[in-house]
């Protein structure tokens, strides 16, 4: 009883800690944050904070993975598996696109730039294009989508075009560029 206690302490605190992260990140963006704003927006000392991460960096680099997480969650639940590939396929894009339009806040720095090249989220970006490239080969097995292009090259396209929803100015306009992205999917 007392172990799942502490451990359940433990996890609080640390959600506590990423929450008050994302706050301050979405706020004033990743430069500069510093363990003093975490501890204060988190409610705790900075010592206690200390005992869960080295640094401000340890902690971005915690929130990142977990944004990543639950973004990946986000454009798997998408998916609603009763309906065909390329309609599954394209709510994917759709959610994948509007998760880059929602993040272009918090990708204007270098520091940014360099949360993005981790092994996490490499690994996410590599999980993402798979599950993309599996509903690609399943829609062009179904005759739904085009066989004649490589289903990884497909992804890798459909990933590369929807990365430009982060510059556009509304969710009208990403979700024309999903349109015209799953539009070159299509059997010609």
């Amino acid at each position: 009883m007392w172990t799942e206690t502490i451990d359940a302490h433990r996890t609080a605190l640390r959600d506590a800690i990423l929450a008050a992260t994302a706050t301050l990140v979405a706020e004033h963006g990743l430069v500069g944050l510093t363990m003093s704003q975490i501890a204060d927006r988190a409610g705790i000392g900075r010592a206690t904070l200390y005992k869960y991460f080295p640094d401000a960096q340890a902690v971005v680099a915690a929130w990142h993975e977990r944004q990543l997480t639950r973004h990946l969650e986000q454009v798997r639940a998408a998916a609603d598996p009763a309906v065909p590939a390329a309609d599954r396929l394209q709510a994917v894009l759709r959610a994948y696109a509007q998760l880059r339009h929602a993040s272009h806040t918090h990708h204007d720095s270098d520091a940014a730039l360099a949360l993005h090249e981790t092994r996490h989220a490499d690994q996410a970006h590599q999980t993402l294009r798979g599950f993309v490239r599996d509903l690609i080969t399943e829609g062009a097995r179904t005759g739904q989508l085009r066989s004649d292009v490589s289903a990884d090259e497909l992804a890798a396209y459909c990933l590369a075009a929807l990365n430009a929803a982060v510059a556009l100015p509304s969710r009208a306009a990403v979700d024309r560029l999903v349109k015209v992205t799953a539009a070159g999917l299509k059997d010609s």
